[in-house]
């Protein structure tokens, strides 16, 4: 396999780690592992970074594992990282979503607080799912988008 098809690492800590796709998009993977919530800001913090880094508009983020977000991370995100992601670029957002029930709730929250951002998520159960409408929205003009 061609190492330049290779997603790169681009941020990783306790809290997940973020991977440059060379298809056009940011991968997130949540860890498992216990986590601060400085370091779930840091991630997230750096997600806003390679967006702006690589001028995308697309994260598929896999919550696979992952632990619910606190009520203090989803008011951070919410209040604050959101609105500097989407002045990032940050448009469209695949989540494949965790089977634990708190964090699917968690999730829910973040999601359906953008307001008037013009950021869409769409949730999926299996990556493959998440990819292809992902692709979709990267590659098609806007008019043609997805807006459910």
């Amino acid at each position: 396999m061609n190492r330049s098809l290779l997603p790169a690492i681009y941020f990783r800590n306790a809290a997940g780690q973020l991977l440059e796709d060379a298809a056009g998009f940011l991968r997130v993977s949540w860890s498992s592992n216990a986590y601060r919530p400085e370091e779930v800001r840091a991630l997230f913090t750096h997600m806003a970074y390679a967006l702006r880094r690589n001028n995308w508009s697309c994260i598929l983020i896999n919550q696979i594992g992952m632990r619910a977000f606190s009520q203090e991370e989803q008011q951070w995100v919410t209040q604050e990282w959101l609105p500097l992601a989407v002045q990032a670029g940050y448009r469209y957002g695949a989540v494949v979503v965790s089977e634990d029930v708190m964090v699917r709730l968690a999730t829910a929250y973040i999601t359906t607080q953008v307001n008037n951002l013009p950021l869409i998520y769409r949730s999926f159960i299996t990556e493959p799912e998440a990819l292809e409408w992902l692709l979709q929205q990267s590659s098609s003009p806007p008019s043609q988008r997805s807006f459910s």
